[in-house]
């Protein structure tokens, strides 16, 4: 692999002109494909396989024209103090609010009327009109949208508080100028780390165009494989962070060889053939991960993860292609000033310790101490997994300037909190002899069903085989006594199949919730040993050892369950809530554990595969264990420690959306690689491996007859080239730098 790297880039290098010509086109082309298509017109959430999503789709078997995916909304009135909602100044401007909801749209469906549909509280202060849309709330046109919103403005003035909720404002989340400040500090970190604003800028750019045309072409797409616009914001935030880092490892292998005296296209050659195999790698491991959010069988999840492994892979073909063309137009000035007048001079900071080498120096000294601060640190910090509630982010959990958020409240204090998230029981009849009978017997059994507080009468179809009934919980839509409801009703239905034949379902957004949560929760040990069982085969053709990765795999799962502990104290507990805008504490998305174990295992590997490499090149080339860790941590800590701050900046920049989900997400994978490139692969990684000693490195004879050799560390690329008549290294050199 090392040769044919080293081959792919010297000709980048040489044919640099075609190769930028060739990306710059792809940019423009997935620019012009995103700018000519039509908007996406929906983003459908579907769970395949659970009773949700077939009660949903017999829904809209059995109800023609009932918009049963529709868009819904409902506008909150309450009265002013010492006023009811029926007095008849109140009741006139709620009338004339539905009739300017009637005529302000034809996607309208239909529109309640609060006084004749029991949508009036107890004590008269509030009501609330349900607005049914034709359409989902991806197709709604902007003047519907402004009509919902303007219709309540007249009834505020006469004093009444209006407030709107429901899925009809949904509208892309804004992320604000924060992933701006994240990409800032990323420059900054560059220009420390290579004192040249040329070879920081260079990362930038080629991450900017990488994930240019990776949104791009998803925006491009959305309509036609109906990606929501999350999938975009999940590819942006990966694919600008490894964009960034694949680059940061291809320039600096590259200044290395220029200081060692090489010409400028072996230099780039070597630095492909190098750094650039283990760029390969790390973004399999990446691909592998994204590509098996497909087992969880959630279409909107295997979306996302594919968007993203896309983007990914458009990463490592710039690392290994634009990158080394770049390089050839920057010339020499991709070094510093100082470092191009030092190039091709004998190294005389060689002998001096940097910070990567007096840490690693440290490590030896202290392997067990650095090893159990480590290990009781995160276990420590990942306490409060225990705690963990899972569930889908409502209403509930949105900021209170919102009024969506507004109006969840007013329902919650005007009729309780589970007004907010009500049951759909959808009974199928077809196969009973009595159809209205077992309908009122599910009516029935429901009422008796503790946490239970209203069910409207069955509503049967024209064809008359399958009635609707609603249900409202007593509590909000993400407690769990609002679980219990749906799993006493569904076993309930049991009971009442066996009798009368007559099938019920439940449904609705909140069983939907509860039934995403159980599904994610099924498939997390299968994809974790799908995942992580390829990661590791992976990594032994890599390090050509068992121990490795699996110390690897080890330290990763200590990382991430770290990681998930401080999002329970954030997201759910509410610690330091204010610090990263969590007005409203709640469940944890419960995508989040496996979300979290593929993205950030992939991103994890990378600072293994760039650290742990460099170790075994110098272990390979005759150094003892402890030197060889030395040597990794000198030539390569500086590098990984500029590329984990540039992920955690990126990833941290989206702390800053409106949207709870990405919010969380970009939180989650920050403090994730904080855990993992400065606590495991820096400090557990050396510990662990100053224990093993040479039985880190060993792998049984017949498992290396088995393992296929592709050279990561260029080692039969250099013999090669060291090789060739008036060879182009100048005779054989000293060990290669990450």
């Amino acid at each position: 692999m090392a040769t044919f790297l080293y081959k792919l880039g010297r000709l980048a290098f040489r044919r640099r002109r075609y190769v930028a010509l060739i990306w710059v086109a792809l940019l423009a082309l997935a620019g012009f494909g995103a700018a000519s298509a039509s908007t996406a017109t929906s983003s459908s959430f579907s769970i395949p396989g659970t009773e949700a999503q077939r009660a949903f789709d017999l829904l809209e078997q059995r109800f023609p024209g009932g918009s049963a995916d529709g868009a819904t909304a409902r506008v909150v009135f309450k009265a002013p103090d010492n006023e009811e909602m029926s007095d008849p100044a109140n009741k006139a401007e709620v009338d004339k609010v539905i009739g300017e909801l009637k005529s302000g749209s034809d996607q309208i469906a239909s529109v309640s009327d609060p006084y004749t549909a029991g949508a009036v509280s107890k004590d008269g202060s509030t009501a609330y009109v349900s607005v049914s849309y034709k359409v989902n709330s991806m197709e709604l046109t902007d003047g519907t949208r402004d009509a919902l919103e303007d219709a309540g403005h007249a009834a505020q003035k006469s004093g009444m508080t209006v407030e709107i909720g429901g899925d009809a404002l949904m509208v892309i989340p804004e992320t604000g100028v924060t992933e701006i400040i994240g990409v800032a500090i990323a420059a900054i970190v560059l220009v420390i780390t290579f004192g040249s604003l040329i070879a920081a800028g260079l990362p930038l750019l080629t991450a900017l165009i990488g994930v240019g045309i990776g949104v791009s072409t998803i925006t491009a797409l959305a309509n036609v494989l109906d990606l929501g616009s999350t999938t975009s914001t999940l590819a942006m935030m990966i694919g600008l962070a490894v964009g960034i880092d694949y680059a940061l490892f291809i320039v600096s292998r590259y200044r290395a060889e220029l200081a060692e005296g090489r010409e400028r296209e072996d230099a780039a050659g070597r630095a492909v053939g190098t750094a650039g195999s283990a760029v390969v790698f790390a973004g399999l491991t990446v691909v592998i991960a994204l590509v098996g959010l497909a087992v969880v069988n959630i279409p909107m999840l295997s979306k996302m993860g594919f968007a993203a492994a896309g983007t990914v892979a458009i990463a490592v073909l710039i690392a290994l292609t634009l990158v080394p063309a770049l390089l050839g137009f920057a010339g020499k000035r991709v070094l510093g000033r100082k470092a191009r007048k030092a190039a091709g001079a004998p190294d005389k900071t060689e002998d001096k310790p940097n910070m990567g080498t007096r840490w690693a120096r440290f490590v030896l000294r202290k392997p067990v101490w650095v090893l159990l601060v480590g290990v009781i640190g995160l276990g420590t910090v990942a306490v409060p997994v225990a705690s963990l509630e899972m569930g889908l982010p409502d209403e509930g959990s949105q900021p209170t300037s919102t009024t969506q958020r507004r109006a969840y409240d007013l329902l919650s204090d005007g009729f309780g909190p589970g007004f907010n998230g009500p049951l759909m029981v959808v009974v199928d009849t077809a196969d009973s002899s009595d159809g209205k009978t077992a309908a009122k017997q599910v009516t029935d059994e429901i009422s008796g069903i503790k946490g239970v507080v209203a069910v409207t009468p069955a509503q049967f179809n024209k064809a008359g085989d399958t009635a609707m009934i609603t249900v409202v919980p007593k509590d909000r839509p993400s407690s769990v006594d609002t679980e219990n409801v749906v799993h006493a009703i569904r076993d309930a239905g049991k009971d009442i199949k066996s009798d009368t034949g007559a099938e019920v379902l439940v449904t609705g957004s909140t069983a939907m919730n509860i039934d995403f949560s159980q599904k994610m929760n099924d498939a997390l040990l299968p994809y974790l040993a799908l995942v992580v069982g390829l990661a590791f085969l992976l990594l032994m053709v890599v390090f050509r050892s068992v121990l490795v990765p699996l110390k690897a795999a080890l330290g990763f799962l200590l990382s991430v369950v770290a990681a998930l502990g401080a999002v329970v104290a954030v997201f759910q507990w509410g610690w330091l809530g204010s610090l990263f805008g969590v007005e409203q504490p709640g469940p944890i998305m419960s995508m989040m554990p496996i979300f979290m174990v593929g993205v950030v295992f992939g991103l994890a590997m990378d600072y293994e595969v760039f650290l742990v490499t460099r170790m075994r090149e110098a272990y390979v080339h005759g150094e003892k264990p402890g030197q060889a860790i030395v040597t990794g941590f000198r030539h390569g800590a500086r590098v990984v420690t500029a590329a984990a701050v540039i992920m955690m900046a990126v990833f941290a920049g989206f702390i800053g959306s409106s949207e709870q989900m990405v919010k969380m997400i970009g939180f989650s994978l920050a403090i994730a690689v904080f855990f993992d490139a400065f606590v495991v692969r820096m400090a557990i990684v050396p510990a662990v491996l100053a224990l093993l000693g040479h039985r880190a490195w060993s792998l049984p004879r017949w498992l290396d007859r088995i393992l296929p050799n592709v050279d990561v560390e260029g080692e039969g690329l250099r013999e090669q080239l060291d090789e060739t008549p008036g060879g182009e290294t100048g005779g054989e050199r000293e060990l290669t730098r990450v």
